[in-house]
């Protein structure tokens, strides 16, 4: 409650109003907290093992909110049982033109044309390095840098796997954001079984000896039950360790009147209005493949309510982004609460 009668309004009016600007602000913030919230240990129960990696709690921090890692201790410290950072890219890049973030308040979403702004994949490596070891699992989204072209897009993914690969957890390769050209069309049969073989085959050199690193493919929510059943085929003929589900969608779809104002927006639009979309993508993937692909269910995620649902759908973990925005840190813990 405090968050969200003070905190929230404060933030919502800082710089003038500006969502990436408070965005900024707030995680240089976090950053600061680093060296202190390397040393909080949180005891939440709920773990358990997905694709062979271990969570202490089933709440993740989704991608996007801390694309280059720069707040990954404070991430766990606040309660979260892993954390994806990127989308990141081979090449590093400024992303699309500003205003590129906005709120819609009545609707708990928010539009986001951010483009794969990022440090570069062999940046974050260094970062990484310089980190040390965290207290969650850390999973890494790979994306395509924007002047790569989509037929040359396989070596990118491929470049920031190698760069990247000692430190993640798991790594998501992202080929459903709308915000770079191109890109979604990389979730059709042909350019997919391209993509997975050849990172299936970079991840087994680089694993050597040891177990191979999962690899999952996040969708979008916008594709038919068709395309996502074709999509399922391509994964599971590579072996793909799991699906997240889903990204932002391109639907205006549920906004409510005050919003409908920045409906010509362009770009990814993420919160309530996902939620239950999101939630039919995760029992639609679960019921084709008898429950036995792991699901990151992640979109309108605003309550434990939201989270239980989720979970029932088919999804093994779950990941928050614009309900944290909206609801603040509490979030966390209270869906931890209601889980346990």
């Amino acid at each position: 409650m405090v968050y969200k009668s003070v905190v929230r309004k404060a933030l919502f009016r800082m710089h003038g109003g500006d969502a990436e600007r408070v965005h900024e602000t707030t995680l240089g913030a976090l950053e600061k907290l680093n060296p202190a919230a390397k040393l909080v240990k949180r005891r939440l129960a709920g773990g358990r093992t997905v694709f062979g990696v271990r969570f202490p709690n089933p709440v993740g921090l989704a991608a996007g909110l801390d694309k280059n890692g720069r707040a990954l201790h404070a991430w766990g410290a606040l309660g979260f049982g892993f954390v994806e950072v990127g989308t990141v890219t081979r090449h590093a890049q400024p992303g699309n033109p500003k205003p590129r973030l906005f709120r819609l308040r009545d609707s708990e979403a928010i539009i986001n044309r951010m483009g794969f702004n990022n440090d570069g994949a062999l940046e974050l490596a260094n970062r990484l390095d310089r980190l040390g070891p965290l207290s969650v699992p850390l999973g890494i989204s790979l994306g395509k840098s924007k002047v790569t072209p989509v037929e040359e897009a396989v070596e990118d993914y491929r470049t920031s796997l190698r760069a990247l690969y000692r430190h993640g957890d798991y790594f998501a390769i992202n080929i459903s954001s709308p915000n770079t050209p191109g890109l979604r069309s990389l979730q059709d049969r042909g350019a997919l079984t391209e993509l997975l073989s050849a990172l299936n085959a970079t991840a087994r050199d680089l694993a050597g000896s040891e177990p191979v690193k999962p690899i999952l493919v996040k969708i979008a929510p916008d594709l038919t039950d068709p395309a996502i059943a074709e999509l399922l085929e391509v994964c599971a003929a590579h072996e793909v360790s799991g699906l997240i589900a889903t990204n932002t969608t391109l639907s205006r779809d549920g906004l409510a009147p005050a919003d409908r104002r920045l409906a010509g927006e362009a770009g990814g639009l993420s919160g309530r209005p996902l939620t239950e979309r999101a939630r039919e993508v995760v029992r639609f993937v679960s019921r084709e493949t008898d429950g036995r692909l792991p699901i990151i269910g992640v979109g309108g995620i605003a309550s434990p309510d939201d989270a239980k649902r989720m979970l029932d759908a088919g999804a093994s973990l779950i990941q928050l982004y614009t309900g944290f925005i909206y609801e603040g840190p509490g979030l966390v813990r209270r869906i931890n609460r209601a889980l346990c």
